[in-house]
């Protein structure tokens, strides 16, 4: 699951966001061309009974096309080769060439794979008692992807002739270097009813992972304009290039070092997270409604603390020994001083910190440790460019009570994201107790109480009543006010775009023409919908979905309500399993969908024929109408019986 996490959600709250977009997927279709050609032939073709003789199955693979091996790992449909059974045939072993291994774009993984051409060998023993001309029948079920798509899995038969003549001459049945024996599984024939994966999977793009990253770097240049960061950069300066003997290059060296101080220690944090979660962990940690509360509850101790409700601050003892440490000199002394710096800023720079890991635990594997390195390259930069410049010390802006502005803008905006948590954990424990309404009219207040302030009409610390408001003070302020007055048709059912995503949804859909309001939509009942399905002749549309998915909530009140892709939902039969509740129909949906599709991933769109046989899939957000229609076409273009 690439979950709920998104870049919007920063642009409109002013001050970076704090989700992420999940990976966007490619439409993988499915054709009627089939990449692969099976012929299979005996050696020898004269046998005689009570012999073992070697039947050669071949998989012709046309250029840029792959067939995965019967033991590649999970994901795609590995290839499955069974003997028809036969009175002539006592039994069989199947052996397998020597597979490549080669990373597959269509399943963020890597593959065992054959290219171009596959030779699977049979060892075939006859009965004694057998005779007479017989034909050996191998089946075989695959799937065949290039990079761009997967085709929908296949099953076909091919043949051979053997005559078996008392007194042929025999030879010892010889298997060639290279090829290893697998185990002889059933061919099952390709249906949904299977555990099978989508026949249509689709590919990860990587875009995702660039914009948080990105996203994290501006949090790190965000932060230098706080109270515990900005002042400490003359100070800092003059450590490298206060001495008369420090020139240029050594001014530099010493700062790459402070700077490594700082990237260590944050990078630290985020393998910290890794390590406790675990690569799969941090995927499916997301909608956990205790991860949600623990990091409301921080947010909130981070939002009243930068409003002035108390000091969060690190053990003095710890921060005494680090500064003693960074006195002695040296390289070592330097990044010393820089982990000292970073501990030091921890209660201005915890919000942003504490906003990326929120981001990256829905993420997956790396990522928080790679966010935390590229917040805090973002965070160490500038006093590395200003050892480069040091001329442009002069012209940074004085500190003064504009930091302490920023200190309590930045206290409010924590509380309205903490909210976002909190909703979470509300909507996955069904609380109802923070609906659309309380949850949109507290967001109202918390982003016009900085409006307020910024005007001079809330007294808080760093607004003088006798100061004039300046031209940007005063733009900024405005801002915020403009910006809770926009959220208050919310309240009412009216639709706010990119921001429905993130909140609580309506009870009623106010949509017009087109909209979600009049696509009925099963809830949690599979059984029903395939029912329904059936006795209307139509395709069946699976919403594998959250209750606290941030990308699942905009595909629906974003996506679904445009004309073209609601006319092309509209023929269908619809149903949304929701898998990250406590409920008992959450648990089955999920074991459903990881059963079934061998994912977690969530949104995850599949649309089933009347047999339940998969037809299509889709995984993941799409801001292109286009693609989304595509895949519901692609669909809609096959019978429903």
């Amino acid at each position: 699951m690439r979950y709920a996490s998104c870049w919007a959600f920063s642009r409109a709250l002013s001050v970076g966001g704090l989700c992420l977009f999940a990976a966007l997927p490619l439409v993988a279709q499915t054709g009627k061309q089939d990449p692969v050609k099976w012929s299979l032939s005996v050696e020898p073709q004269q046998a005689a009974p009570s012999s073992t003789v070697i039947a050669r199955l071949r998989a012709a693979i046309d250029d840029g096309w792959r067939l995965y091996a019967p033991t590649t790992g999970p994901g795609p449909i590995p290839t499955r080769v069974a003997l028809q059974s036969h009175p002539a045939i006592s039994s069989w072993k199947i052996y397998q060439p020597e597979p490549k291994r080669k990373f597959d774009p269509n399943f963020n993984s890597e593959s065992q794979i054959f290219q171009n051409e596959a030779i699977f060998l049979l060892a075939v023993e006859v009965r004694r008692e057998a005779a007479g001309d017989i034909e050996i029948a191998a089946e075989v079920r695959y799937q065949a992807c290039n990079d761009t798509v997967c085709l929908r899995p296949v099953k076909k038969t091919a043949t051979a002739k053997l005559r078996l003549t008392p007194g042929a001459a025999s030879s010892a049945a010889k298997i060639p270097a290279g090829y290893g024996e697998i185990p002889a599984l059933p061919v099952a024939a390709p249906s949904a009813r299977g555990p099978a994966p989508p026949a249509a999977p689709t590919t990860v793009k990587q875009e995702g992972l660039g914009q948080f990253l990105a996203l994290a770097f501006g949090f790190g240049l965000a932060a230098i304009f706080t109270p515990c960061v900005f002042p400490m950069i003359p100070i800092t300066m003059s450590f490298f290039i206060g001495g008369g003997d420090v020139n240029r290059r050594g001014a530099a060296g010493q700062a790459a070092v402070f700077c490594a101080g700082i990237i260590v220690l944050f990078t630290a944090l985020g393998l910290a997270t890794t390590a406790a979660l675990g690569p799969f962990g941090v995927v499916r940690i997301g909608p956990n409604p205790w991860v949600n509360g623990f990091i409301a509850a921080v947010f909130l101790a981070f939002g009243l603390s930068l409003l002035g409700a108390f000091e969060i601050t690190l053990p003095s003892g710890l921060l005494t020994r680090l500064t003693a440490a960074s006195q002695d000199g040296g390289l070592l002394a330097t990044l010393v001083m820089g982990l000292t710096f970073a501990l030091t800023s921890f209660a201005c720079v915890g919000p942003f910190m504490g906003t990326l890991l929120a981001a990256s635990v829905q993420g997956d594997r790396l990522q928080p440790a790679l966010g935390m390195a590229s917040f805090a390259t973002g965070l160490a930069s500038p006093f590395f460019l200003l050892a480069l410049f040091p001329s442009y010390l002069k012209k940074l802006p004085r500190s003064g009570g504009w930091l302490a502005r920023v200190k309590i803008v930045l206290g409010f905006i924590v509380l309205a994201a903490m909210l976002k948590y909190l909703s979470n954990v509300d909507v996955v424990l069904g609380w109802n107790v923070l609906t659309r309404e309380r949850f949109l009219a507290a967001w109202v207040v918390l982003l016009a109480m900085p409006g307020l302030y910024l005007l001079g009409f809330l007294r808080m610390e760093g607004v003088d009543p006798a100061e004039k408001v300046g031209v940007i003070r005063a733009l900024a302020g405005a801002s915020f006010l403009a910006l809770a007055v926009s959220l208050i048709p919310g309240m009412f059912g009216a639709p706010l775009g990119e921001l429905d995503a993130y909140v609580p949804s309506a009870k009623v859909a106010a949509r017009g023409v087109g909209g979600t309001a009049k696509l009925k939509f099963l809830k949690d009942d599979y059984a029903g919908a395939v029912a329904q399905a059936r006795a209307e002749n139509k395709l069946l549309f699976v919403n594998f979905t959250g209750y606290a998915c941030t990308n699942c909530k905009w595909m629906k009140t974003n996506m679904f309500p445009r004309p073209a892709v609601a006319e092309a939902l509209g023929g269908m039969v619809l149903v949304e399993l929701h898998t990250d509740g406590t409920d008992a129909a959450s648990e089955a949906n999920r074991g459903l969908q990881e059963k079934r599709f061998q994912t977690v991933a969530i949104p995850h769109y599949v649309i089933l024929d009347g047999q339940e046989s998969v037809v299509a899939s889709f995984v993941g957000l799409t801001k292109n109408s286009d693609e989304f229609v595509a895949f519901l076409n692609t669909a809609r273009a096959r019978p429903s019986g």
